[in-house]
């Protein structure tokens, strides 16, 4: 892709979401498509939620302070920016906001979500639809391979079941979602973060996007 097609995508998209599962690859891909675009970087910060590798080992116990524990986090990020000029440089984020409450009705129950969903409405900060989201997918045996070949000490009690059930929840999520325009990549053959050329084929994708649902399933 040339400097000038580069130039176009970031006057285009703004603001760029990058979504998907545990071990798919979402904040190495954000991360590498903000130093092309020279875009201000807006991440996740899991290693400050002090209730997730609770959360891991006891699900039942941990999860609804775990929820609220990133639902505020990414709240006060999200304002942030809204304080300050949202459109000023390009943004380029690892999360979805309205997909806290996706992960809230996967591992809550259902008190425990009639009250997340009191505080997510009372709370939730009035921002704009990004320009794109990139929705990236993978089997759930490859992404356990993926997430025990980072080996972080908090995700080491992940099942390949539990990312099952969450792949399904993001599924289900993106299969409804029309709030921006869509792209649904498929992974497991395609590595955009290590590979110069899978990024530039993923780059030429996003160029290329003429409807507001698009899906890349690329096989070697």
């Amino acid at each position: 892709m040339t400097q000038a097609q580069t130039s176009n995508l970031a006057s285009k998209y703004r603001h760029i979401v990058i979504e998907g599962p545990i071990g798919v690859g979402k904040t190495s891909l954000t991360r590498r498509l903000a130093e092309r675009f020279n875009a201000e970087l807006l991440l996740e910060k899991p290693d400050e939620n002090p209730f997730l590798d609770k959360f891991y080992s006891e699900p039942g116990r941990y999860a609804l302070p775990t929820q609220l524990f990133f639902l505020f986090q990414r709240i006060g990020q999200l304002r942030d920016l809204t304080q300050r000029d949202f459109f000023e440089n390009m943004v380029v984020s690892d999360f979805l906001l309205d997909k806290d409450r996706m992960f809230a009705s996967l591992t809550l129950d259902e008190e425990e979500l009639k009250l997340y969903n009191q505080i997510y409405s009372h709370q939730s900060p009035q921002t704009g639809t990004p320009d794109l989201v990139i929705y990236l997918q993978a089997p759930p045996a490859t992404l356990l391979e993926r997430v025990q070949r980072r080996a972080i000490s908090y995700e080491l009690n992940i099942t390949e079941q539990y990312l099952a059930q969450l792949s399904e929840a993001y599924s289900r999520f993106f299969y409804h979602y029309d709030d921006a325009p869509l792209l649904i990549v498929n992974t497991e053959h395609l590595n955009p973060v290590d590979h110069d050329e899978d990024f530039e084929l993923l780059l030429n994708q996003i160029e290329g996007m003429k409807g507001r649902r698009e899906f890349f399933n690329w096989s070697e």
